[in-house]
């Protein structure tokens, strides 16, 4: 037996590991300050002290109750063996039921959403910077082209350039805090905003107040994309380096708004972010936005990467191929993902043409997937005995919270918000038709028991009026019961075919919650003639089935439990060993058979989403060159029909 499942991804705490975590983790939620407190202001009518004070407030306490108490200390404890993010709480409830399948699909698909526009609005307000020294530089083509170079360099992986996300980070950071003292000092009135009274005033008294939650909401969109990351760096260095960074972030909230209560003249008009910086270190600090823009995109292209790989692994994704660039244990490359990312991210900077534009689409779908979150912790979270109380009373209050963002966000829908919902609904489509279009499917897979079929195995090996179609005859099974096999296969090996073979291989793939599990076990049916082999694989280890099936039978003639020589004597005779066939088998609906109207639905969406898939011989990474395709009949019970009669027909008689 092999085992494999290590948590490799989970670092000590030390000086490395936190700096390491500020380049993975904190890409997104590091880089808000270019752009939140701008989208406060863009926002409102006039600056007032009301509006700014209420504003920073706002900030603060969202990135306490959202960021700090509900993900850092709450939300990162539902790790899947180390691993975080949506699917891997989804993993860890023990009861799946179709609302929590939704939930899931819902949150999943508004996080991807996320991860198209992420990249578009932090690298616009970065490059937009340089207006302030080059009135007219091409802003839209310049983030173009390194959105180009960006996605264009995700095939090669990011071990290289992530050994500096870190450090660049690190310096962001500093320059963040740097900056933000040095305008809290000139303006310290603006520290009484750390009062939540000044939240309440702005949501009551500001016209409009609640729809500039809008904006504040910006302030922790990157919570849920640090959940994701929790496999990357550990719960502990997350938790360390977070108080660094909120400290940071903090800084830079206020010293902006302290610079636009000393400026009110043009701070609707200078991005604060920018306006805080001295004009001799303008260039230097884009130049430093610039990169951790890079980054941030980087990581949430990356991040974006791992969760469509883990829905693949629980069956909400179709079966698209990942590749690993790299030796780093976890870090995948998914094509068909990365160019349509491209793609969208180009779309959404074309479309929207400015980051003010941006800040209007940004967030609602983030709000969605963080409701998501909440209710699915609700299901995780004990519910039993004075516990359970503790789990109301945080739902509750994590619930009102979002929902008072959601009512906020809401309102950019017509001004562009709707571009992220239609790009997630993409993504739920996706998920939906292929989960229950295999779910449909599944239900009408029969199984057999094997020793009624163990003499005529035994028959068909001795009868040597069928000629061997190979030495050894490979079939996946999804049974996971050693003495049961579904029907499709006998049906193949026997009544559609005759199919001879010197032994006969079943594999069986079980998917384990756990990401890195990496086991099996074999099980002589027949000895030498009918053998089942069980594969646990952990839900991040790649499928390479014909890679693992190869390890597993060198174990065994190593074991001496068979043996790989030829049944044929002129193949013996030159030391030539056993050939495998695998059988890769269709399961297809006739035209004989009809479902009904919402499940044909289904099903052709099911079908249409196939037809941009992998299939099963490259998902389980068979040997294309070593592996037929035979297609299966579904045979689904049909209600009895008016049976056709014959028609008898008189001929009259010769004259």
């Amino acid at each position: 037996m092999r085992n494999s499942n290590q948590h490799s991804g989970i670092h000590k705490v030390t000086l490395a590991g936190l700096i390491v975590t500020l380049g993975i983790v904190y890409g997104d939620l590091g880089t808000s300050p270019l752009y939140v407190f701008k989208a406060i202001l863009s926002g409102s009518k006039e600056i007032s002290e009301l509006l700014v004070l209420g504003g920073i407030s706002c900030i603060f306490w969202t990135l306490t109750l959202q960021t700090t108490i509900k993900y850092v200390f709450i939300t990162l404890r539902a790790d899947n063996y180390g691993e975080g993010g949506i699917f891997a709480l989804f993993a860890l409830l023990k009861k799946k039921s179709t609302l929590v399948v939704l939930i899931t699909m819902i949150g999943g698909s508004a996080l991807l959403a996320d991860g198209v526009i992420t990249p578009a609005i932090t690298v616009t307000s970065a490059i937009e910077g340089l207006k302030m020294i080059y009135p007219n530089i091409p802003v839209i083509p310049l983030v173009l082209l390194i959105l180009a170079i960006l996605f264009s360099f995700q095939h090669f992986g990011s071990n290289i350039i992530g050994k500096l996300f870190g450090p660049v980070m690190l310096v962001w950071f500093l320059m963040l805090g740097v900056l933000g003292i040095a305008h809290i000092t000139t303006l310290p009135h603006v520290l009484v905003a750390i009062n939540p009274i000044y939240a309440f005033r702005l949501l009551i008294e500001y016209p409009s107040g609640i729809l500039l939650l809008g904006a504040v909401f910006l302030a922790t969109t990157g919570a849920e994309a640090l959940y994701s990351d929790l496999g990357h760096c550990g719960i502990k260095n997350i938790r360390i380096s977070w108080f660094f960074v909120k400290t940071m972030l903090v800084l830079t909230y206020f010293g902006q708004g302290a610079w636009a209560m000393n400026h009110p003249d043009i701070a609707k008009t200078v991005n604060p972010f920018f306006g805080v910086m001295p004009d001799w270190f303008l260039l230097p600090g884009i130049i430093i936005a610039t990169a951790a823009a890079v980054i941030a995109s980087q990581a949430l292209i990356s991040g974006s990467f791992t969760l469509v790989s883990e829905a693949i692994s629980l069956n909400f994704w179709p079966k698209f191929k990942v590749n690993y660039p790299t030796v780093i244990k976890g870090q995948v490359y998914i094509p068909l993902v990365n160019w349509f990312l491209w793609i969208a991210c180009s779309f959404v900077v074309i479309f929207f043409g400015s980051s003010e534009k941006m800040e209007a689409a940004y967030g609602l779908s983030i709000t969605i997937t963080m409701i998501m979150t909440t209710l699915l912790l609700s299901y995780w979270l004990p519910s039993k005995g004075p516990k359970n109380i503790f789990r109301i009373a945080i739902v509750c209050i994590f619930l009102s919270v979002e929902s008072v963002f959601l009512i906020a966000n809401l309102n950019k829908f017509m001004h562009g918000g709707w571009v992220s919902i239609l790009i997630a609904m993409f993504f739920f489509v996706m998920m939906y038709g292929w989960y229950y279009g295999r779910k449909i499917k599944n239900r009408y897979i029969t199984f057999t028991k094997i020793d009624k079929y163990l003499d005529q195995f035994r028959d068909l090996q001795n009868d040597i009026s069928i000629p061997y179609l190979s030495a050894n005859l490979v079939y996946i099974t999804k049974s996971d019961k050693p003495m049961v096999i579904e029907s499709k296969i006998i049906y193949s090996i026997f009544r559609k075919h005759p199919k001879r073979a010197n032994t006969y291989f079943l594999l069986h793939v079980e998917d384990d919650d756990a990401p890195n599990t990496f086991q099996y076990t074999v099980d002589q049916i027949l000895p030498g003639t009918l053998i089942k082999i069980n594969f646990k694989l952990g839900f991040k280890i790649e499928r390479r089935i014909n890679l693992y099936f190869r390890q597993v039978i060198e174990d065994m003639v190593a074991k001496g439990e068979w043996s790989l020589e030829s049944p044929f004597e002129s193949m013996r005779k030159y030391h030539i060993t056993s050939n495998f066939l695998f059988v890769d088998l269709d399961r297809i609906l006739t035209v004989d058979y009809k479902l009904p109207a919402a499940e044909g639905f289904i099903m052709n969406l099911h079908n249409i989403i196939r037809n941009i898939s992998n299939n099963d011989i490259r998902a389980l990474g068979l040997d294309s060159s070593s592996t037929i395709s035979e297609k299966i009949p579904i045979l689904i019970p049909q209600s009895a029909t008016d049976r056709i009669k014959s028609e008898v027909v008189l001929f009259p008689e010769n004259e």
